[in-house]
């Protein structure tokens, strides 16, 4: 399957993703708890949709992926509308080369395909280490509640004129531990050409995460739902938001 099929199949599921809503929640979030933010690691980039978006507003970006494919695609969409943006080909838990930035984000659940809690803890380590003092690092996860009443156990299926799809979401054996396994259609000329993908994701509770956040050298400076800016402590929303800040003496 090309770089292009496997772009496009992703942003087919993402039409709907409300970007403009992660963006709009950073700026507030730089605003509110930042100190002049110019350069932003956005980890866990895809296909850059939301990279160009900050791109766009102003930012020096970097984008971070570990899929080789979705950072093709990301970094043509980028050359076609002129945004110099810096992309790098990086496992989180690896993350390294980057000095003092001036905020993190890593958006649509990208935390939840880390599964295992000591490579959370390394992943927030990670972060910890490229960010300047005081600087920024903002991520949302899905809610434990979200995962275990909508997502474990349900069917999801969707047909397009090119592209038709089934997903499948298998519980795992730990609480906010699900299986995602999607079959593609994918039309090509006068036939179709079939693949399948498993994507594995869990979630914590907020107070593992927060508790985790702490021993890496942050303060939780706010924990928000479903892109509110009202903070909330409840486990009610479908993702949950954190916005947290490198301790100044770390």
């Amino acid at each position: 399957m090309s770089y292009q099929k496997m772009a496009y199949v992703y942003d087919v599921l993402m039409e709907d993703a409300p970007y403009d809503d992660w963006m709009l929640f950073a700026e507030q979030m730089f605003k509110q708890y930042g100190s002049s933010v110019q350069t932003v690691a956005d980890l866990g980039c895809g296909t850059g949709q939301l990279t160009r978006r900050l791109a766009k507003r102003g930012y020096h970006l970097l984008g971070v992926d570990y899929s080789s494919d979705m950072l093709t695609y990301a970094q043509q969409a980028a050359a076609e509308e002129n945004l110099s943006i810096q992309w790098y080909k990086q496992d989180l838990r690896q993350l390294e080369g980057f000095h003092q930035i001036d905020a993190a984000i890593s958006f649509c659940d990208v935390i939840n395909y880390v599964t295992d809690k000591e490579d959370v803890k390394q992943v927030f380590q990670r972060i910890h280490n490229v960010l300047k003092q005081g600087g920024l690092f903002l991520f949302d996860a899905h809610s434990m509640r979200h995962v275990e009443e909508n997502l474990k156990g349900e069917t999801f299926a969707e047909i397009y004129d090119d592209l038709t799809y089934v997903w499948l979401c298998q519980p795992g054996e730990e609480e906010g531990e699900v299986y995602h396994e999607l079959t593609f259609f994918v039309q090509d000329n006068d036939r179709y050409e079939r693949f399948d993908e498993t994507h594995h994701q869990r979630t914590f509770s907020i107070n593992e995460y927060k508790q985790w956040l702490k021993e890496a050298g942050f303060t939780v400076r706010g924990i928000y739902s479903d892109f509110s800016i009202e903070q909330t402590e409840a486990n009610t929303g479908e993702r949950i938001f954190f916005v947290c800040q490198k301790n100044q003496d770390s």
